[in-house]
């Protein structure tokens, strides 16, 4: 498993647009191949948005980031100050915590 944390603040766009958005893109995400599951964050007060994507491995991930999806995103006028951090998992005790 590998994990990605993305944020981002909108630009020019509300939060009911963003969420409007969100349920619009949910099922291209859903078909994403070798995405397990995706998170989709929310922060009124601070203004900040995004996901936290838990993928098969880090090459599911850096293939994801050469699709068209990944570039409508990425690319997307009302989305500002992206940024995309990865992790690797500590398989141990994240079985034992249920992750």
């Amino acid at each position: 498993m590998h994990v990605q944390i993305i944020t981002f603040h909108l630009e020019g766009a509300s939060e009911a647009d963003y969420a409007a958005l969100c349920d619009d893109l949910a099922g291209a995400y859903a078909e994403v191949p070798g995405l397990d599951r995706k998170v989709w964050l929310a922060n009124s007060e601070t203004g900040t948005y995004g996901g936290v994507y838990l993928w098969r491995d880090r090459q599911a991930m850096a293939a994801f980031a050469k699709t068209d999806l990944f570039a409508s995103v990425a690319n997307h006028p009302n989305l500002a100050d992206i940024e995309s951090s990865d992790f690797a998992v500590l398989g141990g005790p994240t079985r034992i915590t249920r992750g």
